[in-house]
C-alpha cells in the first residue's frame, strides 16, 4: 500500500514566490524566531462520506467524474491541513481538471490504438509519451500549488521547463532507447530479434536501476528548490550520494528478511517431500501461507522504512531564507499503522480505506515541524498588501488544468 500520493502538499511543500517582493535564497537554516505548529484536523467519518460519494459517482459516469472527484478531495483535505492556526485552501477548478484529465485518455487511447496496430508503432508512441512527460509534470506542479493558498496568499511553483527536463533525463534516455531499439527488433533481416531486445532490455534496466538514485536526487531537489510564498523560495541543500545511501540502506532491509526466508524454505522443503496424502496437504497449504505472511511482512518493512527515511531526508533539508522545516516520521509508528491500516481494509473489504488515508495523512504531516525565522505576520501581511501574483493564482499553471498527481 502506499499512501504517499494521498498526501497533499505540505503546507511547507508549499512555501512560494513573489514576483513583486525579491527572491532570497539561503545555504543554512535561519535562525529559528518561533515555530509554525502543524495539524491535521480530518475524521474518517467525514471523509468516508466524500470518499463513497466520489467512488459511486465515478462508477456511474464510467471514469469521468475523476477530476471533481480529485477537487473535492484535495479541498476537503487542503482545509483540514492547518499551518500556524491557518488552514490551507485548494481553488482548483474542476472542469479545468477535466480537461487535462481528457488530455491522458487521449493519450493513453492513442498508445493503446498504436500499440494493436504494430510492435513498432507502440513502442514509438511509447516513447514520444516518455518525451512529452517532463513538460505534463512540470505543468502538473504548477497546477497544484497555483491553486494552494494559506493566510490569503496563492503558493507558486518556480520551476521551468528546461528544468523538468534536465531532472527526469537520466531515467528518461535510457526508458526511450529502449523503446525504439525495441521498435526496430524484429524486422526482415535481423538475426535472433528475441536475443537482442532482451538485451537492450537489460541493459536498459541495469542502468535505471544505477541512476534511479541520480534521478530521484535530481526530482527532489527540482520541486522542492521551487516551492514559493510571499517571497520566500525554498532549496533543497543534501547531496546526492544521500540518497545512495538511503537506497542502499533500503536493499539491504529488504534483502535480510529475504534471505531468512531463504533459509527456512531450504530447511523445511527437504522434510515435506515425505509427506504424502492429507498431511502433504495440510503441509503445503501452512507453507504457503507462512510464506505468504513473511512476504507481506518484508513489504511493510521495505516500504515504511524506504518513506519514513526519504520524507525525513528530503524535508529536513528543505528551507527558505525565513522558513525552515523539520521531519521525524518513526519507522516504527509508519510500519506499525501501514500492517494496521492492510488488516482493517481486508476485513472490511477495502471499506476501511477511507479511514487509513486519514490516519496516514495526519502521521506524515505532524511529523513535519516549520520554523519561521521572523515574524510572519509582518512578511505575510505585507506580501498580501503589496498584492502579489499569489493573491490572485498563477494564470500560467491553470491553463489546462493538469494535475497528474505527482
Amino acid at each position: 500500500m502506499d499512501f504517499q500520493n494521498t498526501m497533499p502538499l505540505p503546507p511547507a511543500a508549499a512555501p512560494v514566490q513573489s514576483r513583486a517582493a525579491p527572491v532570497r535564497r539561503a545555504t543554512a537554516p535561519p535562525p529559528s524566531a518561533g515555530n509554525l505548529p502543524l495539524r491535521f484536523t480530518g475524521s474518517g467519518s467525514e471523509y468516508f462520506r466524500i470518499w463513497i460519494v466520489n467512488l459511486l459517482l465515478t462508477i456511474v459516469t464510467l471514469g469521468l467524474y475523476h477530476p471533481f472527484a480529485k477537487a473535492r478531495r484535495l479541498r476537503y483535505f487542503h482545509a483540514n491541513t492547518v499551518v500556524g492556526g491557518h488552514a490551507l485552501g485548494f481553488h482548483g477548478d474542476p472542469w479545468k481538471m477535466l480537461r487535462g484529465f481528457l488530455l491522458m485518455l487521449v493519450f493513453g487511447a492513442v498508445y493503446v490504438g498504436a500499440g494493436q496496430f504494430s510492435v513498432t508503432a507502440g513502442a514509438l508512441a511509447g516513447a514520444a509519451f516518455a518525451l512529452l512527460w517532463p513538460a505534463l509534470w512540470q505543468s502538473s506542479l504548477r497546477f497544484r500549488l497555483a491553486n494552494t493558498s494559506w493566510r490569503g496568499l496563492r503558493m507558486r511553483f518556480d520551476g521551468d521547463l528546461r528544468g523538468a527536463y534536465a531532472a527526469l533525463l537520466p531515467l528518461l534516455l535510457p526508458l526511450a532507447v529502449m523503446l525504439v531499439a525495441s521498435a526496430g527488433l524484429g524486422q526482415p533481416g535481423q538475426p535472433e530479434p528475441s536475443a537482442l531486445r532482451a538485451a537492450i532490455a537489460g541493459f536498459s534496466m541495469l542502468a535505471i536501476a544505477l541512476l534511479l538514485p541520480y534521478t530521484l536526487a535530481r526530482i527532489k531537489r527540482y520541486q522542492h528548490g521551487h516551492y514559493a510564498l510571499a517571497g520566500e523560495v525554498t532549496q533543497l541543500d543534501v547531496r546526492t550520494r544521500s540518497f545512495y545511501g538511503w537506497a542502499l540502506r533500503t536493499f539491504l532491509v529488504s534483502v535480510l528478511p529475504l534471505g531468512l526466508i531463504g533459509i527456512a524454505a531450504a530447511a523445511v522443503l527437504p522434510d515435506m517431500r515425505h509427506l504424502r496424502g492429507d498431511a502433504a496437504l495440510r503441509a503445503s497449504i501452512g507453507f504457503g501461507g507462512l510464506l505468504l505472511l513473511a512476504y507481506l511482512v518484508t513489504l511493510l518493512l521495505t516500504q515504511s522504512y524506504a518513506v519514513a527515511r526519504l520524507q525525513n531526508l528530503v524535508w529536513s533539508a528543505t528551507r527558505s531564507p525565513r522558513l525552515s522545516f523539520d521531519s521525524r516520521l518513526g519507522f516504527g509508528a509508519l510500519m506499525g499503522l501501514m500492517a494496521k491500516n492492510l488488516v482493517l481494509m481486508l476485513v472490511t473489504l477495502g471499506l476501511y480505506r477511507p479511514f487509513a488515508v486519514i490516519a496516514m495523512t495526519r502521521l506524515r504531516l505532524e511529523a513535519v515541524s516549520i520554523d519561521a525565522a521572523d515574524d510572519i505576520e509582518q512578511w505575510s501581511a505585507a506580501a498580501a498588501a503589496r498584492g502579489t501574483p499569489e493573491a490572485a493564482g498563477d494564470a500560467a499553471g491553470d491553463l489546462l488544468g493538469i494535475d497528474i498527481g505527482l
